[in-house]
């Protein structure tokens, strides 16, 4: 299938199509819509070399992945990845992934934009006084972060949740339930969210005059075997915790995999909240006893990432520059009352 025989099937000029398939705004979304389909069931492909010179744009977007040995992979990264790939679709962008040793983001970011073949640039895994901000601030090139560093100016494009206020909510809930002594499985204490989600933990049990001990709260990689390895020490204290906060369904599973390796019945001898970043396989009202969420979709986030970008490239109508998004806390039956010791 080539240009001019795909103008013929819709009886579209050449120039509609080509214009429907580079994203002029002159176009209108239902004859877009429409070249697209139908480049996707004939295999149309327009020649990007071709495209590149008419338009000046790549049609690509840029990301950098974390990775080295033994470094841990991350499923939700996946699972963000998807909700990119949702919108980037229905433009015909590609994506261009750098692998990255963890210690040299900044450098691989650097040699991805000046390589020409990006348009755009997400960030994510942010950290405090982040200097990738200002780098890639100097270079000139779109970008949206998803989350927020702390300690530099909140001026840049951002999408993130409200993690303190997630984790504040939870610790409340339990907290109202006559929980004391609240245990928390964190991601990697460098990372901004796990930093935020501490705070409001936090919070809420300062509200009440309680405090959360150094031998109840781990920071790790979000994994199950760290979840179980944490909730398994947990219950071998002298005074354990009567409820646990996961900030993610995967380490949850390693959790709920310690409490009934030790017997105990989840809501009535231990209760358990989770972040639901609304991952497939991990769905929190599957687990043996349904799990109490805070929950906002990581797809969802990086679809609207991406939309946001895309509508910057192709100069279509401006998008906010900086969101926010409230988590929803949604109540299970692995919360209940705290046991009387």
């Amino acid at each position: 299938m080539n240009l001019k025989q795909l103008s013929q099937l819709l009886g579209l000029s050449q120039t509609t199509i080509s214009r429907a398939l580079n994203g002029y705004p002159e176009v209108n979304a239902d004859t877009r819509q429409r070249v697209l389909e139908a480049a996707r069931k004939t295999g149309y492909r327009p020649n990007r070399a071709a495209q590149r010179l008419a338009t000046g744009r790549a049609g690509s977007i840029g990301l950098v992945m974390p990775t080295a040995d033994g470094h841990d992979s991350d499923v939700h990264f996946g699972e963000f990845l998807a909700g990119l790939g949702d919108e980037a679709v229905k433009y015909d962008f590609q994506f261009v992934i750098s692998p990255s040793h963890p210690d040299d983001e900044e450098a691989t970011c650097r040699r991805l934009v000046a390589s020409g073949n990006i348009d755009a640039v997400f960030l994510a895994y942010m950290r405090e006084k982040d200097d990738r901000i200002a780098m890639l601030r100097s270079l000139g090139t779109p970008f949206v972060v998803h989350g927020r560093s702390i300690g530099i100016p909140t001026d840049y494009p951002y999408l993130d949740i409200d993690n303190t206020g997630a984790f504040y909510d939870a610790t409340r809930l339990l907290v109202q339930l006559g929980h004391s002594r609240i245990a928390l499985l964190n991601g990697p204490e460098h990372l901004t969210f796990a930093i935020r989600r501490r705070k409001g933990t936090l919070k809420a049990l300062g509200e009440k005059g309680l405090t959360l001990p150094e031998n109840l709260m781990q920071h790790s990689a979000m994994t199950d075997e760290h979840g179980f390895r944490a909730v398994e020490r947990f219950l071998q204290l002298d005074n354990p915790p009567t409820a646990v906060l996961c900030s993610s369904t995967v380490l949850a599973l390693g959790a709920v995999r310690a409490v009934n390796r030790a017997g105990l019945k989840l809501g009535k001898d231990i209760s358990l909240i989770a972040h639901d970043d609304v991952l497939p396989m991990l769905r929190p009202e599957n687990f043996t006893v349904p799990l109490t969420t805070t929950r906002s979709s990581l797809r969802a986030a990086g679809s609207r990432i991406a939309k946001r970008l895309i509508a910057r490239i192709l100069g279509q109508e401006p998008l906010p520059e900086q969101e926010l998004w409230k988590t929803d806390l949604i109540v299970r039956a692995s919360t209940g009352p705290a046991p009387r010791r």
